[in-house]
Formats: C-alpha cells, sequence, structure tokens
C-alpha cells in the first residue's frame, strides 16, 4: 500500500433470505425478476404443494412448486417485494408467495462480499 494511499475498508450491509414459492413452471421466470435487483446467490428446488388430491382439483391448483431461495441485500429487500407483489398480480398463472428472513451471520469475508454484490472500494 502506497504511503498516501488510505487502507481498503468494506461496508457492511445487512442480509437476508428471500423464499419465493411459485408454480414450477414460473420458476425460471421469478428467477430472473429477483436476478435483476444485484442478488448474486440463488437456488432453485422443487415443491411439492400439501393440499389434498380433492381440493387440488376443485380449486383447480397446481400442485408442483418451485421454491426460489435468494440472498439480498437488506436495503433491497423492499424493492425486490414489491416488484414480486406485482408480477404476482399481473403475470398470467403467475401467483406465488414470498417472504424475507434475516441472515445473522455468515462467515468468511469473500463469501460475504459475493452474497452482498459488495466489492471492497480503495479510498473510503
Amino acid at each position: 500500500m502506497a504511503k498516501n494511499e488510505k487502507p481498503t475498508k468494506l461496508v457492511l450491509k445487512k442480509l437476508k433470505l428471500i423464499i419465493t414459492v411459485v408454480d414450477r413452471p414460473k420458476g425460471e421466470f421469478y428467477m430472473d425478476v429477483i436476478g435483476g435487483f444485484e442478488v448474486n446467490c440463488q437456488m432453485l428446488m422443487s415443491g411439492q404443494g400439501t393440499a389434498r388430491s380433492e381440493i387440488v382439483d376443485l380449486l383447480g391448483l397446481n400442485p408442483e412448486k418451485a421454491v426460489i431461495l435468494s440472498v439480498a441485500r437488506e436495503d433491497r429487500v423492499p424493492e425486490i417485494m414489491n416488484t414480486l407483489e406485482e408480477k404476482f398480480e399481473t403475470v398470467r398463472n403467475g401467483k406465488g408467495v414470498a417472504f424475507a428472513v434475516p441472515l445473522s451471520s455468515i462467515i468468511g469475508v469473500n463469501l460475504y462480499q459475493f452474497m452482498s454484490n459488495n466489492r471492497m472500494k480503495r479510498g473510503e
């Protein structure tokens, strides 16, 4: 480090885990929507609804679900949730549910930087 250069500093931002459940065919679509908010870490899993087959048939539900786990900076979560809510209402067959829970700790600076999309900045 040069004599006049300030040490690098990592600006810490809290993270949240967003859990989104949608019909399986819409899983990739919603991953793309969430990814547009600087979300680097997402995982898509298959899920199965718990309603009895009579109720599924009666209501015309699709029991096959996509469960998306996304790690996002806390400051981006309200915007992500508002966008998801809008998409749930406007996308054909795009209904779903989403909620966020805080992450209390992450082990490793590099992992944190990747998950928060937060790189060390020179001169801060």
